[in-house]
């Protein structure tokens, strides 16, 4: 039996849908809009609507953005010589927000993971490889997920640097072994990167 009526039900089904929102928290949120002033609910769906539309992916780390290039590719104040790899572009907010961090970034945009069928093609190692041609680069930081995967990941991505002479380094095991980078505190993830070792 139905408690709510089709719109509200509806609304409960959609956010539920999203990542990490259960049927408990769908509830208070649909709750919680249908309360908001209506001028609050529109700005809110024609931000969503925009962000759909504009966001894209930057042309040189792959990172979401609204520019061609993202704010870290586009500053003069990084040093590009030194790319950190890592699986998303949330890993890449997580090591921002250390704030110690002043390279640039390459995002893969997954980890290969035979066992999802999700070999070096799906993920952004081409356009890795093509930067690292047509940039001085001289570190590529591995910080991928210390799972299966992001190990399986790093090795590959070593074996392909490894031969044109760039340095490579994989962050230190201060980030848990099935750990994901964007669940970590700032901390814990400047160890990392501060213990990383060549590869």
């Amino acid at each position: 039996m139905e408690l709510y009526s089709g719109s509200v039900n509806k609304l409960i089904d959609e956010l539920a849908a999203l990542p990490g929102i259960g049927e408990k928290s769908a509830g208070r949120l649909a709750f919680y809009l249908i309360g908001m002033p209506k001028g609050k609910v529109e700005r809110l769906a024609n931000t969503m609507i925009e962000a759909r539309e504009k966001v894209r992916y930057c042309s040189r780390c792959f990172t979401l953005t609204d520019k061609e290039l993202c704010p870290v590719c586009g500053s003069d104040k990084r040093d590009h010589s030194t790319i950190m790899v890592v699986e998303n572009s949330r890993d890449l907010a997580a090591y921002e927000k250390t704030g110690k961090y002043s390279g640039v970034y390459h995002v893969l945009h997954g980890a290969i993971s035979p066992m999802l069928g999700i070999g070096p093609g799906d993920i952004k190692l081409k356009e890795l490889m093509e930067r690292l041609q047509t940039e001085e680069v001289g570190e590529v930081i591995i910080a991928t997920n210390s799972s299966l995967e992001g190990e399986t990941t790093a090795m590959y991505i070593s074996k392909l640097i490894k031969p044109t002479g760039i340095r490579v380094t994989r962050i230190a095991s201060g980030v848990p072994v099935g750990g994901d980078l964007e669940c970590i505190d700032e901390v814990t993830l400047l160890r990392a990167l501060e213990g990383r070792t060549e590869l």
